[in-house]
This record gives structure tokens, sequence and C-alpha cells, in this order.
């Protein structure tokens, strides 16, 4: 993965220089704003915790709008939104939640948002809000004690889709065409068989990502090959490829993926234990996904969110429980810059990249 003399070695030191400066270039970008003149010396871009005033709540959903306005979801039915960078939150859970673990959230803007409960039969709910949060309203309950969703995602405003982990041996896929006030469970004629043990993981509402107007990709783990499965055609019909990632085990896969085309893709994932290592956590794609290809240099951890940096080809971070790592040669190769604990990450073309994790940590990235 990773005698000649001191010629091979300068090769690779220069390497590892020209790398080191990718990143940091990278995230510079980022944050960068205009100069001025006799300004102090920039601060490298890093992670500002805000506080959200919930220590006892991890956040494994993630929904970030812009720089100043971020919905963040949790265990105990907690959801909270900010509108001023993260300075203050209002607490907007939906009433008679506290015993729901919300895992994903997507937010059209300040005021619309569709939040995601995983579990067993009706633990598995959907709600939606189009005030802010100061009222909900259930738009989809599980009834089926075969079904366990996972994940949401959306193409647009009106049209979403939400995945159950296999029923009957396939993945289960439900479908919204209003924004998620209603939901259809689609035909799995066009779905391929689960492998045995198959199934998504609910760490960080990304095992389920779209690109366009209808293009979505599901991460799967738990089984004999850590899959990613791809649908050209809003989930009618899916074609699986297998990764490099860990496998074999119900702790292994593929946790989280993230595309900023519909053919430039990263995969990151590995064994969510922390007593297991995770060699080959991450894979890139150029295809669409019709081909993985392992990451050359790793993140040195099993990771469990991945996003692309905006106006940016090549950069992307992913973040675990045990850091931040960043690529700047499109998922070829990655480096640690921060070793704070999170679950998730999300980045919008607004310049606004936010994090969340355990113990209520909500972070923004700063210049």
């Amino acid at each position: 993965m990773r005698r000649l003399g001191s010629t091979r070695r300068t090769g690779r030191t220069r390497r590892r220089v020209t790398a080191a400066a990718a990143c940091a270039a990278a995230l510079a970008a980022l944050t960068a704003v205009p100069a001025q003149a006799h300004e102090p010396e920039r601060r490298v871009p890093h992670w500002e915790l805000k506080d959200t005033g919930t220590p006892d709540v991890r956040f494994r959903g993630l929904a970030a709008v812009g720089r100043n306005t971020a919905w963040v979801a949790g265990t105990g039915g907690t959801v909270l939104r900010t509108t001023d960078g993260g300075a203050s939150w209002r607490n907007v859970s939906p009433p008679g939640a506290a015993e729901l673990q919300f895992r994903d959230v997507e937010a059209f803007d300040a005021r619309r948002a569709v939040v995601l409960a995983i579990g067993e039969g009706e633990a598995s709910r959907v709600y939606r809000t189009d005030d802010g949060g100061a009222t909900w309203t259930e738009s989809f309950r599980n009834t089926d004690s075969k079904a366990f969703y996972d994940c949401l995602a959306f193409f647009d405003s009106r049209h979403g889709l939400a995945m159950s982990d296999p029923v009957d041996g396939r993945f289960r896929i439900l479908s919204t065409g209003d924004g998620g006030r209603t939901w259809k469970v689609l035909p799995n004629a066009g779905m391929p068989a689960a492998q045995e043990g198959e199934a998504g993981f609910a760490a960080s509402g990304q095992c389920l990502v779209t690109s366009g107007p209808k293009d979505v990709w599901l991460a799967t783990g738990g089984a004999a090959r850590a899959r990613v499965l791809h649908s050209a055609d809003r989930g009618h019909t899916w074609t699986a490829t297998d990764t490099a990632l860990p496998a074999g085990d119900p702790a292994r896969g593929v946790f989280a993926l993230a595309f900023r085309d519909r053919a430039h893709g990263l995969a990151v994932g590995g064994d969510f234990r922390p007593d297991q290592s995770s060699p080959q956590a991450a894979a890139r794609t150029s295809d669409g996904g019709r081909a993985w290809r392992p990451a050359v240099t790793s993140p040195p951890a099993y990771r469990s969110g991945v996003a692309w940096l905006p106006h940016s080809r090549t950069a992307a971070l992913a973040v675990g429980p045990t850091g931040t790592d960043l690529t700047a040669d499109g998922g070829r190769t990655w480096r640690t810059v921060d070793t704070g604990s999170y679950d998730t990450v999300d980045c919008t073309p607004h310049r606004g990249c936010w994090a969340v994790g355990e113990k209520g940590r909500v972070a923004r990235l700063e210049h």
C-alpha cells in the first residue's frame, strides 16, 4: 500500500511534502476570504465546536443548509436547528418522540425538513416540518416487523427515498413525490438479492445518497462482501458492485457515501469496533459506482461520514470517532487533520461545512 539509495528516499519525502501542501491548500480554499491590507496572518482552518447544551445526546443526523443554518438530529428524539452559525440552537424536537432514535435529517431550507427515526417495527418513522420545527407531522410509521429503516435522501425538494434493511431477501425502498408528506413502498423486482447478513448502517445518514435528478446509491455491510448498489431511475432498478472495504463481519462494511456528480464518488467505512483495525477503509469511483478502487493511503481507522468540499473537484473530508481526514486528490490518499470525535459531516455550496457526533458535539469548519 504504501536499494536505490538517497534518490528514492528524497522522492518519498517530496511526495509527502506535496501531499501535505495540497491538503493545506484545499482547506484554505474552503474558507478563503478576500485579502485585506495589513491583515494578520491567517490561521489554519479547523473545526470550531458550537455549544448545543445537549451533552447527553449523540447526533448522527446532519443537514447543512449554509454557513449559518443547519439541522441536527440524534438520540432521545432530539432535533436542533441553528440560523446564526451555531451561536444559538433551538430545540425543535417533535413532541412525544423522546423514545426515538433520530439518525437522519434532510433539510430544504431553514423551515422545511424531514427526519428519520430508526429501529425495528414501529420505531422506524418519518416526520416532516414546514415551519422550522414549531410543528411536525408524522408522515410514515413502519408496520412491518421485518423492516428496519436506516437512511433517507432526496433528489430535490419533492422526490426522495428511504431504505430499509432487507425484507424477504431484498433491500426495501420507500418513495415520496411530495417532499416527504406521503410515502409508498416500491416494488422490489429490480432489487438484487441481498447477501446473508447484509444490511445498511444507520451511523451517519449517508448509507443512501443521491446526485442529480435520478441517481441514487446504497451502502451495505455485515456480509461476506461490502457492496454499493446503484439506481439510475430513482430506486426502481439496481445494480450491485463489490468494494474492497472490510467485510465478513456484522460490524464491517461501507458506512457512508458521497458523490459530487453522477460519476465521481467516495466510500468510507471499516470496522466500527474500537479494538479492531480497519485497513482499506476508503475507496473511490469515477464511473458512477460500476467499479471501486481502494485508496492508496486510507484513513487510519474506521470512518462513518464523508463529504466533498464545496467548489472542489478533488477535496473531501471523512470523519469518525478518532478523527477527521482530508483528501486533496479525489480519494486516492487521505491525511488526518483533526483528532476530535465526529459521526457525520455535511458541506454546502455556500462554503459551510458542519460535523456532529457524541456528547452533543457540533462543529463548523472555521478559518
